[in-house]
């Protein structure tokens, strides 16, 4: 009967719960301001060894689960300047059956998927492209290219990406397309 009143007597209060509430508050403000960060850095990392660097980009290999080749990607990731947490992983690579070139940018979490993501190159509106899904790593867009927009990030100095986390509010990331000529010449 002692012990149990020890182990009822070491049970905190509701005032002293209460007194922690706001440093839990706290706590979790801050793990979700560093998650979509953690995240999109685990996806850049997560897409294979890097096998070379051009510039600002990086081309990395891996073989996916279930595949009997080595696929590779053109990477690059960015980080907004004025929010830690807005970060997008700007992906290119042709399909395994080489007939298709494809842009997929993973973009955090929370990001509006109605307004979809914007493109601009060097101050020229490329245009949009809808979200296709979300993963816990983040949302993603996804276009097949064609040689005009390949040709705009050969020739152009930087592409920036927009999404949305409200209506009113873009948030522009611009990538350096330094190094991407290069890059998209030596993908396999």
């Amino acid at each position: 009967m002692t012990s149990l009143r020890v182990a009822i007597s070491n049970v905190p209060s509701r005032q002293q719960v209460a007194g922690f509430l706001p440093v839990i508050a706290k706590l979790f403000v801050v793990a979700a301001h560093l998650l979509p960060v953690l995240l999109v850095a685990n996806a850049a990392s997560a897409q294979g060894v890097i096998k070379s660097k051009f510039g600002d980009w990086e081309i990395r290999c891996d073989t996916p689960a279930g595949a009997s080749a080595e696929q590779c990607a053109l990477i690059q990731s960015v980080t907004a300047e004025d929010k830690a947490n807005v970060n997008l992983v700007v992906i290119v690579l042709k399909t395994s059956d080489g007939k298709s070139r494809l842009l997929r940018v993973i973009a955090p979490l929370g990001v509006l998927l109605p307004n979809g993501l914007g493109l601009h190159i060097d101050q020229n509106n490329i245009g949009s492209a809808g979200f296709v899904k979300c993963l816990p790593t983040g949302c993603i867009a996804e276009v097949v290219m064609d040689d005009k927009l390949i040709d705009q990030l050969k020739t152009g100095k930087t592409a920036t990406f927009v999404i949305h986390q409200t209506p009113d509010e873009g948030i522009g990331l611009p990538l350096a397309l330094n190094g991407f000529k290069e890059g998209y010449a030596k993908l396999p």
